[in-house]
C-alpha cells in the first residue's frame, strides 16, 4: 500500500555548511515549494565541485542560449575519466533533468542526491558512476512563470516547455535542430550509458499514484538487453519502490479515454531520448510524476526513485553488461530489422492501478457533458497493460549506403551521431538498389519546425549512378547499425525523408510545354510498342486517367528519357 502522509521530507533539513556557505537547496529552503533557478542550479553544482572531490561539473558543448550544457559526474573514488570507467565496468547512469522545463522535479532532486551522496547521508555504490544533466532546456527555464503548466500543482514558478527557438526538446533527437540536443546526442555517444533516465512530469487522468514510468518499450529496444529489461530490471525497481512506500505504475498513455480499462504502453520511436538511446542497446527511462500531487511528494519520489535505480543497477550490474554487449556482437550479424510497431492487443499483462472512479457531469462553463474524477471514490483494481509491440514493416540491412556529398544537413548529423563514413577519392560508377518515392502523405499543420511526411511507399529498381569525389559510402556493420537503418530508409517514421530533410527531390526542376511534347509523344509511342501498351493498359485500369489529357502526357513524359532521374529519387541508395 502506498505510504500516507501529510508528508515530511525524506531529506531531513539540518545546516549543511560547506567553507562557510549553506548547501541546502533551494527546494528546502522555502518548504518544498519553490524550484532552484537556472542559476542557482549551477551554482549549487560548482559550489561542490570546489568542495568534495567526488563530483566534477563539465561544459560539455553548446545550447540555443549563450549558457553551455553542463553536466555534473559522480564517482566514489574522483576518477572521471571514461575510458577507465569502462575497463573497470562501472555501471554507467546518465540522468537527465529540465527537458521540459516546465517540469523540474528531477532538477531539485538531483541537486539534494549528489549533495548527500557527497556529504555521506546517502552512499552511491562504487561499481556505479553517474552523470548528470543539472538543467537540459536552458532556454525554456530561463522563460520562468506561473501559468503554462495550467493542471500542474507547484512549484511556485518554473520553466516553460519550449526552448530559445521554441522546440519541444523531446523530440529532437533524430532531427537535431537545436543545439542542446546535438550537444548531448554526442555526449551520449561518448559516454554509452548503462541506462538513460529522463525525469518528467506526467499530465493526463487522476489517480492515486505519485510516480509512474516510461519504459522504452522492450520488444522495439530488443535482444536479450530488451528481455531482461522487462523481465527482471523493471519487475526488480518495482518491487524495491514497494519497500519505500510507493507502488509504482505504467506511465498512464491514456488521454482520450480513462484509465479504469487499463491502456497500451506509450510507444518511444527514437525522435524521443527514449527512443533514440535504444537504437544503441540502452535501457530507457521517464520518471513521470503526477502533475496534480504537491510538488514535495513529487520530488520526494523522483528522489527516491533515483536511489531505486542506483540500487537496481549497481545489483545487476553483471546481467546488463553481458545483455548489452551480446546483443552488440549479435547486431552485426543481424540481417534484417523492424522500423515500424503497433500494439499487440492480443497480449497483455494484469497490473494493480490504484485510480479514483469516472462519472460525467455537465459543464459549468458549457453546459455540456464533462468528465471528472471522484475522489470520494478512490478504488484498486487489476488492469490490462498491453506492453507488448509486434512488428509491421521490416527492412534488410544493406551492407552500405551511400550519399551523395550535397546532402549535408544529413552528413552532418551522421557525424554528431559517430557514424563511420568513407569519403570517394574519385568519381565513380556504381550500381546500386535505389528508390523511387510513389506516394507519401504530409500533415496538414506543423509540428516541431517541420511538415512530417507519412505513410510513404516507394519502388526499387537496380541502376547504374555516378558518384562524384567527395560523396560517402556508409559502411552498415558499426555501432551505429541502427540508427543508420531508422534514419536512412525512406518508410522509416523517424527517417530523415519523413523529417523533410529530402524534400527537394519531391519537386521538379525540369518540365516541358505541352504543346511542344505533344509531338515527341507521338512519336515516341509510335516506335515504342512496350510504352504504348504500357499507356493502354493505363487507361483500361484508370477511368478518370482515361479521360485526362494532360494525365496521359505526363504519363509518358515520367516513363520518358526526358524525365530528370534525380525526381522522386530518394538519394540514399544501397549496396546490397
Amino acid at each position: 500500500m502506498q505510504i500516507k502522509f501529510h508528508f515530511i521530507l525524506y531529506i531531513f533539513l539540518f545546516p549543511l555548511v560547506v567553507q562557510g556557505q549553506s548547501i541546502i537547496t533551494p527546494f528546502e529552503k522555502s518548504d518544498s515549494l519553490e524550484s532552484a533557478t537556472y542559476f542557482e542550479a549551477i551554482s549549487f553544482y560548482k559550489q561542490l565541485a570546489k568542495s568534495f572531490y567526488e563530483i566534477q561539473i563539465q561544459d560539455i558543448g553548446p545550447t540555443d542560449t549563450r549558457y553551455p550544457l553542463n553536466v555534473v559526474y559522480f564517482s566514489n573514488n574522483g576518477n572521471f575519466d571514461l575510458n577507465t570507467w569502462k575497463q573497470q565496468h562501472k555501471m554507467i547512469l546518465l540522468i537527465n533533468n529540465g527537458i521540459h522545463a516546465g517540469e523540474p522535479d528531477g532538477i531539485d532532486a538531483s541537486m539534494m542526491l549528489i549533495r548527500d551522496a557527497v556529504t555521506g547521508k546517502i552512499k552511491i555504490p562504487a561499481n556505479v558512476v553517474l552523470a548528470v544533466v543539472p538543467v537540459f532546456n536552458i532556454g525554456g527555464f530561463l522563460n520562468r512563470n506561473n501559468s503554462s503548466r495550467a493542471n500542474q500543482n507547484g512549484p511556485k514558478e518554473y520553466g516553460f516547455r519550449g526552448n530559445a527557438q521554441n522546440l519541444d526538446l523531446n523530440r529532437d533527437f533524430i532531427k537535431l535542430d537545436s543545439k542542446e540536443a546535438r550537444t548531448l546526442v554526442g555526449f551520449i555517444r561518448d559516454l554509452d550509458p548503462d541506462i538513460f533516465i529522463d525525469n518528467h512530469v506526467s499530465d493526463g487522468a487522476d489517480y492515486q499514484h505519485i510516480m509512474t514510468l516510461l519504459v522504452t518499450q522492450h520488444n522495439k529496444l530488443g535482444g536479450e538487453t530488451g528481455k531482461y529489461m522487462n523481465n527482471t530490471f523493471v519487475p526488480n525497481l518495482y518491487a524495491d519502490m514497494k519497500k519505500r512506500g510507493y507502488d509504482l505504475v505504467p506511465y498512464v498513455n491514456d488521454f482520450n479515454s480513462t484509465p479504469d480499462k487499463g491502456w497500451r504502453e506509450f510507444y518511444d520511436p527514437p525522435r524521443f531520448g527514449s527512443g533514440y538511446v535504444a537504437l544503441w542497446q540502452t535501457m530507457a527511462f521517464v520518471p513521470e510524476t503526477h502533475m496534480l500531487k504537491p510538488y514535495r511528494q513529487r520530488v520526494a519520489a523522483t528522489y527516491q526513485l533515483m536511489l531505486s535505480f542506483i540500487k537496481t543497477a549497481s545489483q545487476q550490474a553483471a546481467e546488463i553488461k553481458t545483455a548489452r554487449d551480446n546483443d552488440r556482437k549479435k547486431l552485426q550479424d543481424k540481417t534484417e530489422f523492424a522500423i515500424s510497431w503497433h500494439a499487440d492487443t492480443t497480449m497483455h499483462t494484469m497490473i494493480p492501478f490504484r485510480g479514483y472512479t469516472p462519472g460525467y457531469k455537465p459543464s459549468e462553463v458549457s453546459g455540456q457533458q464533462r468528465l471528472y474524477y471522484d475522489r470520494t471514490k478512490p478504488f484498486s483494481k487489476e488492469v490490462p497493460f498491453y506492453n507488448h509491440y509486434i512488428a509491421t514493416e521490416k527492412v534488410k540491412a544493406p551492407k552500405v549506403y551511400v550519399i551523395q556529398q550535397g546532402w549535408v544537413d544529413v552528413i552532418d548529423r551522421l557525424r554528431y551521431n559517430g557514424v563511420v563514413m568513407q569519403m570517394l577519392d574519385n568519381d565513380s560508377t556504381m550500381t546500386v538498389t535505389s528508390y523511387h518515392i510513389e506516394k507519401y502523405e504530409t500533415i496538414p499543420t506543423p509540428y516541431e519546425k517541420h511538415y512530417l511526411h507519412k505513410n510513404i511507399s516507394v519502388s526499387i529498381q537496380n541502376e547504374k549512378i555516378k558518384l562524384l569525389k567527395g560523396d560517402y559510402l556508409i559502411p552498415v556493420d558499426q555501432p551505429a547499425k541502427r540508427y543508420l537503418i531508422e534514419t536512412l530508409e525512406p518508410t522509416a517514421p523517424d527517417g530523415f525523408l519523413a523529417w523533410n530533410f529530402f524534400d527537394a527531390i519531391l519537386q521538379r526542376k525540369e518540365y516541358f510545354s505541352d504543346y511542344v511534347f505533344e509531338d515527341t509523344a507521338a512519336k515516341m509511342l509510335e516506335n515504342n510498342t512496350v510504352l504504348k501498351n504500357m499507356l493502354e493498359e493505363k487507361k483500361k485500369a484508370d477511368t478518370n486517367f482515361a479521360k485526362n489529357a494532360d494525365a496521359q502526357l505526363d504519363f509518358i513524359y515520367r516513363n520518358s528519357r526526358y524525365c530528370e532521374p534525380v525526381n522522386m529519387r530518394y538519394p540514399v541508395f544501397r549496396i546490397e
